[in-house]
């Protein structure tokens, strides 16, 4: 049971994953349930009532006929979890508090359907599909809800960024830091924090789990036979956040425009939006259970490739992809929301996706199986200024091969200002697509373009 000055840390820090607020009983009990149904199938949590969408106390009056109705409903859950239902006095204000701990036998159902936690909303499952694959990961606990034993928070536990994080989402310097900890259920029942706190506020993440770092690798051309700069970024993960972001700065062209006597502004030749969304996705999302994998930079002259271990979710099927959001860490996603680092669930892709076409850029690939991959096309310019990319290089290509079909990778490197290596890359690119087509030897034969309706 929370005591008052408990409750109003918890007021403070507002809704999130494991913390939900409602201004009084809604009409429909049910919308209670939903909400504590969802907690069972995830870490836990606590719902409030009394208290507002902008952490102000209202005060709520719930008589035993209320209060009955909301345990009936509770009940309704099934298996069945025990909540402890109970009222606090804040600042003379009656707050009413329903602690939900987490199942022991997920998944919990109500009415048929399944509820999650993603971020601070709670997301219902009814497809039969998204059923059976929740059914299926029931008994999987979630990377970052799993107990990391080794860390010592004396030793181990980065106050400075914690100062930052704290200052980023309004919390009050006179919270006691291990009051906030608890608040964000960043540990388990014992003691031990849990793996998401080690990475969001652990000094050496990487100590605990090698491959939890961003490797960023800059080649000079299209392929990766000459690497010129080579970096891994490990500390917290919001560091190492920052860290990559520098170093795309520094490799990346960048222009700026002064307007009067404001600040200068930056336009990165890849949205600073896009490049965030796609960083800030590979460190909530990765697969880290995967210890074979990390999350990878890799600049080309031609191309931005931003990877991390772990396809789509197995809640979300392709066609899903860009419209709904669930997370394989979602302690770790609720910490990034917090400081306004994500935004609505599910709307990523669609940032992106604005952001590039607003700066008239092409679109962005994206793969999904194995390995997660984001894939921004460079625009640079030829001499007359006129813009040049991946497709228009391609496009040059086929057009010279069919001019002449016996011509060689020297000739068509020489023509179109590129590499041999680079034009072999888009010749390989081309014939796995199968729009080219070999015949005969590669000193004698010639090209075939493979003309499609």
């Amino acid at each position: 049971m929370y005591s008052e000055e408990e409750i109003k840390n918890i007021i403070q820090q507002g809704e999130g994953y494991n913390t939900e607020f409602k201004v009084s009983v809604p009409k429909k009990v049910k919308d209670l349930t939903e909400e504590i149904c969802a907690f069972a199938n995830a870490a836990g949590g606590i719902l409030l009532i009394g208290v507002d969408d902008n952490n102000l106390v209202q005060g709520v009056s719930i008589n035993n006929t209320k209060r009955s109705a909301i345990q009936n409903s509770i009940n309704e859950i099934s298996p069945h979890i025990q909540c402890d239902i109970y009222k606090v006095d804040v600042d003379n204000k009656e707050v009413w508090a329903v602690e939900v701990p987490t199942g022991q036998q997920k998944p919990y159902t109500l009415s048929g359907a399944i509820f999650v936690r993603q971020g601070p909303n709670s997301q219902k499952i009814t497809s039969v599909e998204q059923m059976r694959d929740f059914f299926q990961q029931a008994n999987r606990i979630y990377f970052d809800e799993a107990s990391c034993s080794e860390f010592n928070y004396d030793e181990d536990f980065d106050n400075d960024f914690f100062k930052e994080f704290r200052g980023n989402v309004g919390l009050s310097k006179e919270i006691d830091s291990k009051q906030i900890v608890n608040n964000l259920k960043l540990t388990l029942p014992d003691g031990s924090f849990k793996n998401g706190g080690v990475l969001f506020f652990g000094k050496s993440p990487h100590d605990f789990f090698e491959k939890a770092v961003i490797r960023c690798v800059a080649f000079d051309g299209v392929d990766k036979t000459y690497i010129i700069d080579d970096k891994i970024f490990g500390g917290p993960l919001m560091y190492q956040y920052y860290n990559a972001m520098q170093w795309l700065k520094g490799k990346l062209n960048v222009r700026y425009e002064i307007e009067g006597s404001g600040p200068r502004k930056e336009f990165w030749e890849i949205p600073q939006t896009a490049l965030k969304e796609v960083i800030i996705n590979s460190l909530s999302h990765r697969d880290y259970y995967d210890k074979g994998g990390r999350i990878m930079i890799e600049l080309f002259n031609d191309r931005l490739v931003i990877s991390n271990p772990g396809g789509l979710v197995s809640v979300i099927k392709p066609n899903d992809f860009g419209k709904i959001s669930h997370s394989r860490n979602p302690l770790v996603f609720g910490l990034f929301e917090r400081m306004d680092m994500v935004e609505q669930v599910g709307s990523g892709i669609s940032r992106i996706r604005t952001a590039l076409k607003d700066s008239g850029l092409p679109m962005a690939e994206f793969n999904t199986e194995g390995l997660f991959s984001v894939i921004f096309n460079r625009v640079t310019k030829d001499k007359q200024g006129a813009v040049k990319t991946r497709e228009k290089t391609r496009d040059k290509i086929i057009s010279l091969i069919r001019t002449n079909n016996s011509i060689t990778t020297a000739e068509i490197a020489n023509a179109i200002g590129i590499t041999d290596k680079g034009v072999e890359y888009h010749i390989g690119i081309l014939t796995d697509e199968g729009v080219l087509k070999r015949i005969g030897s590669k000193k004698t034969g010639s090209w075939v373009v493979i003309e499609k309706e």
